[in-house]
């Protein structure tokens, strides 16, 4: 009988964009895809790792797009927010079917459907083994959901953001574009903010760098890889001081 690997992390921020969780999809969400992803994060809760998820709602409703065509970025931005929670409780329907206690937590308060976000209640989830899904970003129009993960894993005092992406870490350019681009196996906050790399937004950057938060760049598609994240293997890219 093999001896399960250790964990590297002990609490974990894991951050899904929206259109994680639309698959091929041009639009909404992908049961399949939830469903592995929920998969995927069981394995790693039967680890004994805390996880908590923040997640994104391009798949439904983007803000700066709709800003940029003209509509009030702040309504946007609210109207982004919302679309989070509807893929916060698809993800939590997702668990649950996994068995996975699971709880959505909200920087907008909507009691029906919802707990509002209050800081030692969420960190008590995790520590009892529950999945927090924290929706509608910080609450604040004028920020990204990167931000809102950022935030949160200042808050709940989390060990590591494990940014989920749909390529294999972080490149000097877009490697769905240029086949040839290179990928950093490590890199500091300071060169993703002076050569303007797209992996989170410069605030949130500049949160973990505050903040000494290592971040984790890595495949979603990949079946495994939040696992293999967890136990330390070197897959995709760490951004740290």
């Amino acid at each position: 009988m093999t001896s399960s690997p250790v964990p590297a992390y002990k609490r974990v921020l894991l951050k899904l964009s929206g259109e994680a969780l639309m698959g091929s999809q041009t639009y909404g969400i992908d049961p399949a895809v939830a469903t592995q992803i929920a998969k995927d994060i069981a394995e790693i809760q039967s680890m004994g790792v805390e996880t908590a998820i923040v997640i994104g709602g391009g798949n439904i409703f983007r803000g700066v797009a709709a800003s940029a065509r003209g509509m009030d970025r702040a309504t946007a931005d609210y109207m982004g927010m919302l679309a989070t929670v509807i893929n916060a409780l698809a993800l939590q329907d997702a668990l649950e079917q996994q068995n996975i206690v699971t709880r959505v937590v909200t920087a907008i308060e909507m009691r029906a459907v919802a707990e509002p976000f209050i800081r030692r209640r969420a960190i008590r989830h995790l520590e009892k083994g529950r999945v927090v899904v924290f929706g509608a970003g910080t609450g604040n129009p004028f920020f990204s959901t990167d931000t809102a993960a950022a935030l949160r894993a200042m808050e709940i005092k989390a060990d590591v953001i494990l940014k989920a992406t749909k390529v294999d870490g972080i490149f000097n350019a877009d490697p769905m574009i240029q086949p040839d681009a290179i990928r950093f196996d490590k890199i500091s906050y300071l060169q993703v903010l002076e050569q303007r790399l797209n992996v989170m937004d410069a605030t949130a950057i500049s949160l973990c760098m505050d903040n000494k938060l290592p971040i984790v760049v890595f495949n979603l598609r990949t079946p495994g890889n939040i696992k293999r994240a967890i136990v330390g293997e070197p897959i995709g890219s760490l951004v740290t001081a």
